[in-house]
């Protein structure tokens, strides 16, 4: 506290003596209050740039975090006056402003980051659970081969749970003629005869969750099947 025309009460304080201090703590309670804000309303946008994949890595980030801060930085200009001379307050004044700038966008990447994160847990968690769920799905489907789910009690189970976990962006793969890709399928045998690769018998279908695998599919291998012309012409 300072009173008119006398030292302030704490001369010694960093808010008196340092104006770098002085900045970063303006800075850093700006940073605290937009998360405040942020915290308060859940549901409120940032206005900031998205990021271009969620496989983005440090550096990717780090380089991007540069590139902002420079374009904000470019438009600063230290001669606010126009006058054509820079001032020590209008250096202080540009210093001051390139700092919040910097820290401005540290923190919006900084969120950024915490929210691919978040979603990465989130989208880690709901796959765990998912797998778990698929021996259920496996039986459903050796019953509907068997024709028991054409009606009755478990055909109104089965259609509600299928489309529970199809809510959940629970994706079936692995159908018969489909090529073989041995990064998604899991060869028990392999039939075929040639280069080319294609799936014959699938024993178990696989599942993913967005571009997450959940389970490998389980097949046999077979030759891919001949073109419909070429066959009429055989």
């Amino acid at each position: 506290m300072t009173h008119p025309n006398q030292m302030p009460d704490n001369p010694g304080d960093p808010e008196h003596t340092d104006p770098e201090a002085t900045s970063a703590d303006r800075a850093e309670a700006a940073a605290e209050e937009a998360a405040r804000a942020q915290d308060d309303d859940p549901d409120a946008v940032i206005d900031e740039e998205p990021v271009p994949g969620d496989d983005a890595t440090e550096a990717e980030i780090d380089a991007r975090l540069e590139a902002e801060i420079e374009e904000a930085l470019a438009d600063i200009d230290p001669d606010a006056d126009g006058d054509g001379e820079v001032s020590d307050v209008e250096a202080q004044l540009a210093e001051r402003t390139e700092d919040l700038q910097r820290v401005s966008a540290e923190y919006a990447n900084y969120r950024r980051r915490t929210e691919r994160d978040r979603q990465g847990i989130i989208d880690a968690a709901k796959a765990s659970v998912l797998a778990k769920l698929l021996p259920i799905l496996d039986d459903l489907d050796l019953a509907r081969q068997h024709g028991d789910l054409n009606e009755g009690p478990l055909k109104s189970f089965a259609d509600k749970f299928t489309d529970t976990v199809t809510g959940l962006k629970l994706i079936p793969f692995g159908e018969e003629g489909e090529p073989f890709d041995p990064e998604i399928h899991e060869a028990v045998q392999d039939l075929s005869s040639g280069e080319d690769k294609a799936l014959g018998t699938v024993l178990r279908r696989g599942y993913r969750v967005g571009d997450k695998v959940v389970r490998n599919a389980m097949v046999i291998i077979a030759d891919p099947a001949a073109p419909a012309d070429a066959a009429a012409t055989d």
